[in-house]
């Protein structure tokens, strides 16, 4: 197995060495570059193609929200791992709605770090209890199934892949799946959102 390119972004230079110096120390990841800021993070993306993108939020000419969005808009085959220090509900909703496939405090260990991306590059989405507990909200209205509404309840409740099967009497790939299922249908409504607002307003901008 090829190892996983990943793209750094982070103004926060400290910071940024100490991932990339994590990151290099592994066989099975390569560091193809590092960005100061989303503009930076878009122009490298499009040069690199990296499997995995790790995103800060709050930097300087474009944030990670918005640099997350026109990556997944442009390269929709790069996922995206927010990494930030902010816990918020207003910072996670608009993480995952621009298309993260994570969102990590940066306070999480080294290991819990690399074993989620390396998730992330597999096509698993790692759900935390309390992204779990968004998507239960933020999807209530839109056609969630009970077999859905059952996983995230009980990784809401601080469940892993692993005991979430034995409750509900499933393989653990049928959690991974279904929580892969459930944070792709967020990312296409929202896509379908701003489909719309863009044909509302072909100028590009959302009217205020």
């Amino acid at each position: 197995m090829s190892a996983v390119r990943v793209l750094l972004v982070d103004d926060h230079v400290p910071f940024r060495r100490g991932v990339a110096d994590l990151l290099r120390a592994e066989r099975d990841f390569e560091l193809v570059g590092e960005a100061n800021d989303g503009a930076e993070a878009l122009e490298l993306a499009r040069e690199l193609v990296p499997d995995v993108v790790l995103m800060d939020l709050s930097m300087p000419r474009m944030d990670g929200f918005e640099a997350t969005r026109r990556i997944k808009e442009e390269i929709p085959c790069v996922r995206i791992v927010v990494l930030t220090v902010s816990e918020s509900e207003a910072s996670l909703s608009a993480s995952l709605k621009s298309g993260a496939h994570g969102y990590l405090p940066k306070s999480i260990t080294p290991q819990a770090l690399l074993d989620i991306v390396r998730r992330v590059a597999c096509g698993e989405a790692p759900v935390s209890r309390v992204m779990a507990a968004h998507l239960l909200e933020e999807l209530a209205d839109s056609g969630i199934t009970q077999r859905e509404r059952e996983v995230l309840g009980l990784v809401a409740e601080g469940n892993g892949d692993q005991k979430v099967a034995a409750a509900l009497g499933i393989a653990e790939s049928v959690v991974k799946n279904t929580l892969k299922n459930v944070l792709e249908r967020l990312h296409r409504e929202q896509r379908a959102v701003l489909g719309l607002a863009s044909a509302a307003h072909p100028d590009g901008g959302l009217r205020r």
